[in-house]
Parts: C-alpha cells; structure tokens; sequence
C-alpha cells in the first residue's frame, strides 16, 4: 500500500507538529510493509529529520504551511493547487493529513484521512481569529477538508464526540487514537545541569515554582491564572509562576501582550518567568523541578503537556473541562477555568498538601505509562488498513472546494 502523507507541518513547534513527528516516527519503526510518501514545502523546519526510508516530494511554495496556517495567514490559490497537483501524480492508496490545518484538495481516486485535534476554534473564534475574514477562510477550508475525507481522526473521546456534534457526522466517520510523551520525558534525579539550566531563567535549586507549558494563546486562559496567581503569592509569597512557551515567533493569535500588562499592574514582574520556546532536554528538567504543573485552559483536544508532566512524576492542576479530566483520570486535581479563586484554591491547596502531591505524582505516573506512541502507531495502521479496503468515492472539485460556502 502506498501512503501519502502531507508532512509540511513536521517542524512546526505547537502541539500538531509534535503529533505528526512522534506518530509518523512510531508508524516508521513497525511498519516495513506500506510505502510512505512525504509531501513537504521546500521550507519546511527539520525537514531533514524526516525519517531516510520515507521518500520525500518537495513542493516550491510561496508560503509555507507553518505561516499559513497562522491566525493571520492562508495558502493562496497557486500554493494550495501545488501542493494538490504534486500528489496527483502519485498513485496512492490512502492520504494522510495529521490536522487539518494545513489541508489541500486531493483529486486522486485515493482514501483521505484527516486529522482533526479539536473544536477550539469553532467553540471559540474571538480567541483564535484576529477578525472575521479570517475567520470565514478557515471556515471555508475547514468544511472542505471534512467534506472530502473519508475518515476522521482525532485524540480523545472528548474531541471526538464534540466533532460529531459541531459538524453533525455519524459516529461512524470518526477514530480515535491517544497521543504520549516522548521517552525523554522522565524522572530525572537533580544534577549539576538541572542547576545550570534553572540558573539560565534566573531560577535557584529548592525554589518553589508553578509551571506552565504550551501556547501563549487566548484560549489557554492565562490572565486568570496570573488573577489566581496573584491570589496565591498573598500567602505563598515565596511560589514563582514559570510560563513556557514560545511568545516571538509562535504564528498564532498572542495573548502575551494582555498578559505583560497585567503582571506589571499586579507587580507580579519578580515573580512571573517568561521563557519562550525551550528544548525537550531542558523541559525534562522544567518538570521535574517544578513543584506543579498548571494547565488552566478553556478548552484542549488532548493536552499533551499534562501527559509529559505525568512522566516525569510531577503533580497536576488542570481544567475541569474539555478533554482534560479524561485525559489525567483521577491523577488530576481540577478548577473550574472561568473562576480564578476557585483556581486559586484548588493549586494552593495542592501546594499546602505534601502527601497529596505525593499521591498524584504516583497516580499520574503510572497512568502516563498507559499511554505510548506504539499503541497510536498500531491504531492508525489499523485505519489505514480500513480504509484501503473501501471502495472509492467521487472527490469534489477545486471550484465546489472554494466557491460554494452554503456549508459554512
């Protein structure tokens, strides 16, 4: 079987780029059947990790899928019919989009599976959409991609029962299959580099800190930490708050300007970290020094920090919403995201409570170990099997693909 892959967003930094990696790397390791074919923009970041069995086609485009599929940007018509005219003269028996964020039409008689990580942007436009336009372009590829695929893939029951609702599919047209933490992610006893990598963030050893990792995004729900945070560091005034994630070049909606401007009104500035993006080995470190991890969001597909944060035996706070709870099962100490003292409380009472913490560290480690790419690399063959074996289905045209909105 040859399987057609769109792998332009491989480099990508944010949760869907580390998906397509640690997925298409595990599929790689077990599967010596199937033929791969790689579909990468000639700018795509890392594009030389890309495993050397796979075989790569390099697509000239304007813009690369990393920046169009950005809160202010989309692929014009010349770069979406590129990348479409590259796979079709391929002959390929299924074609694989890890999200759909970087979707084009296909117009081979082949299988299309689609991945798709979450509703947030459609629960939530204000937060992920600088303005309507923006908002209407993503709607118009989003229905497009849903309307071609055969399948759709996704990362949590939650995400999969909120697709099946939003879009009005049967429950037949979805999958699920779990995502992991990479094996670097781990306990890790305290050495001389963990003291020289908190040293480069102005952090001592025994200095007790919250964590953040992720998106510095609006529906991350960070203002109302630093609100919770504010109220902790009343009677835990000792307790700093390290946010990470990558808040110069991340492509995506920002909040980190509101955010400035809150920690500087509340006189948090001493106590708040920015890091920006840091690397897996020093986030192995980040959370294992941390004293626990804060997960406030709206809303996540999967949450795949949380699963990190549990392999390496550190305690979570998490959101009472979205896929969360699922995924941190009764690991997780949960708030209500949209009630900052509620927050608030919950962490500080896990900071008070060392037994607590000591019992949740246990749980989720043990509970992360349920998780493994290999499993997710089994799942996806087994769909791409499915699928081979359906029979084929008129693929719509570019004019129905980006003409007729009535769907949106």
């Amino acid at each position: 079987m040859k399987i057609g892959v769109d792998a332009t967003c491989w480099g990508n930094k944010r949760g869907f780029g580390r998906f397509t990696r640690e997925l298409l790397e595990a599929i790689l390791e077990i599967d010596d059947t199937n033929e791969y074919i790689f579909f990468i923009n000639a700018d795509t970041e890392d594009g030389d990790s890309i495993p050397a069995k796979v075989k790569k086609i390099i697509v000239e485009t304007e813009v690369s899928a990393i920046k169009a599929a950005s809160s202010e940007g989309r692929r014009s018509l010349k770069d979406l019919w590129a990348m479409s005219r590259a796979v079709f003269w391929h002959k390929i028996d299924v074609f694989f989009f890890p999200a759909v964020y970087s979707y084009f039409p296909i117009f081979n008689r082949t299988k299309i599976l689609l991945t798709i990580h979450d509703v947030i942007a459609d629960h939530h436009p204000e937060l992920v959409f600088p303005n309507k336009k923006l908002h209407f372009f993503w709607k118009l590829k989003q229905n497009a991609a849903i309307r071609q695929s055969d399948l759709i893939l996704t990362v949590s029951e939650y995400s999969k029962q909120q697709i099946g609702e939003f879009f009005n599919l049967p429950d037949a047209n979805l999958r699920v299959i779990n995502e992991a933490a990479r094996p670097i992610f781990r306990r890790l006893e305290f050495d001389e580099e963990s003291k020289k990598m908190l040293a480069r963030y102005d952090l001592t050893h025994g200095e007790k800190f919250l964590l953040y990792v992720g998106g510095i995004s609006p529906h991350k729900n960070l203002n109302a930490l630093i609100t919770a945070f504010e109220q902790i560091s009343q009677n835990q005034p000792e307790v700093k708050l390290v946010l990470i994630g990558d808040y110069k070049d991340d492509p995506f909606l920002s909040a980190y300007p509101s955010l400035k401007k809150q920690i500087a009104e509340l006189n948090l500035e001493s106590k708040v970290i920015f890091t920006g993006y840091v690397s897996d080995e020093d986030l192995v470190r980040f959370y294992n020094a941390c004293a626990l991890l804060v997960f406030p969001s709206l809303e996540e597909g999967f949450g795949l920090p949380a699963m990190e944060a549990m392999a390496c035996g550190t305690a979570v706070a998490a959101s009472n919403c979205g896929s969360l709870p699922e995924v941190l099962g009764n690991a997780g100490g949960y708030f209500n995201p949209r009630d900052s003292q509620n927050m608030a409380r919950t962490i500080e009472g896990i900071l008070s409570d060392d037994a607590l913490r000591n019992s949740m560290k246990e749980i989720g480690f043990f509970r992360a170990e349920q998780f493994q790419w290999r499993k997710a690399a089994e799942d996806t063959l087994v769909i791409f099997n499915e699928l081979a074996g359906q029979p084929s289905k008129k693929k719509i045209s570019l004019p129905e693909v980006f003409i007729d909105s009535k769907s949106l």
